[in-house]
């Protein structure tokens, strides 16, 4: 199990960079807005593959909580940005 973790880990690393890369190139906001809430989804994807490999339930409420002040957020950027070419 422990090369399943590693794996999953490392396959979450890059994809962070790669988000982190594509967050800071992004030539609008909206792609930078998507690009973050990507980093933010893998974020709650690397805390819950912690919880399951070490079986601490105590990070749980921190994903909870995480991912709805995440879609929240989005949600109020979508909602209020301004356009790029004005």
């Amino acid at each position: 199990m422990n090369v399943v973790w590693a794996i999953s880990g490392a396959m979450l690393s890059v994809a962070i960079v790669l988000t982190l890369f594509r967050s800071l190139r992004g030539p609008t906001t909206l792609d930078r807005l998507v690009g973050i809430d990507t980093l933010v989804a893998m974020v709650v994807c690397s805390l819950a593959v912690w919880v399951a490999a070490t079986g601490d339930t105590t990070i749980v409420p921190a994903i909870v909580a995480l991912s709805l002040v995440s879609f929240i957020g989005s949600i109020s950027v979508a909602r209020f940005r301004v356009r790029d070419d004005e």
